[in-house]
């Protein structure tokens, strides 16, 4: 019923801890793990722990363009590789879907591991900006499969594909939250950085976005506020 993609770059050891959650799940028929040039063995061991492999440019716009396109299920969850997804989290996906029959997608309610003040606020404003409809790709974004193709799928680009996305999935119908179990992502893209200039770069990130600057310029700005 659920098809699952991650797109991985170098993440051999979170799919050694994801992969083997993922496959236990009854609802889940089809893991696609979409490498975008990995040399670390994440391909070869995605597929020894019963992942289908697809081989795509990188870049996450690309890599989950990819897997939409190859997926089967009628439900579509796409993960980033560093998350941790409780047990039980692919029934209440088709619970949730069941319970609003109009229901176009949604995600899953977020929670940060960092256990600093900062992953703690990063967990309210999270919350606080899905009751107003926004969301992004660590939270475990689904779409019905009906959904995603009226959508015309994730577009391959380099920047803000999944606010692209769901922007577009907000406005063709009414979305669920799961609420419980909550997804749990990394703060490894935090670390070293201060708080303020993350807020600030992500504003800063959404106004240009939003007045068209293009997806590569928006990359080239994205990477050079997280080395500085």
């Amino acid at each position: 019923m659920i098809s699952v993609v991650i797109p991985v770059l170098n993440e051999a050891a979170n799919l050694a801890r994801l992969l083997p959650v993922l496959t236990v799940e009854a609802e889940i028929d089809e893991i696609l793990v979409v490498d975008g040039g990995s040399d670390d063995g994440s391909a070869d061991l995605a597929r020894r722990l019963g992942a289908r492999v697809l081989i795509a440019g990188r870049g996450r716009g690309r890599q989950l363009a990819a897997g939409g396109a190859e997926a089967r299920g009628e439900v579509l969850l796409f993960l980033h590789a560093d998350c941790v997804l409780p047990p039980g989290s692919g029934r209440a996906v088709v619970r949730a879907l069941a319970a609003q029959p109009a229901a176009v997608g949604g995600n899953f309610r977020l929670r940060f591991d960092g256990g600093d003040a900062f992953a703690r606020w990063l967990d309210g404003f999270y919350d606080w900006i899905r009751a107003h409809g926004v969301y992004y790709g660590d939270s475990g974004i689904f779409a019905r499969r009906e959904a995603y193709a009226a959508l015309g799928g994730i577009r391959p680009i380099a920047l803000m594909e999944d606010y692209d996305f769901t922007r577009r999935l907000e406005r063709l119908g009414p979305t669920v939250m799961v609420e419980t179990p909550a997804l749990v992502t990394s703060s490894r893209r935090f670390a070293g950085r201060r708080p303020w200039r993350i807020v600030a770069g992500w504003l800063w990130i959404h106004l240009l976005f939003h007045l068209g600057v293009s997806p590569e310029r928006l990359a080239r700005i994205y990477n050079s506020a997280r080395r500085a």
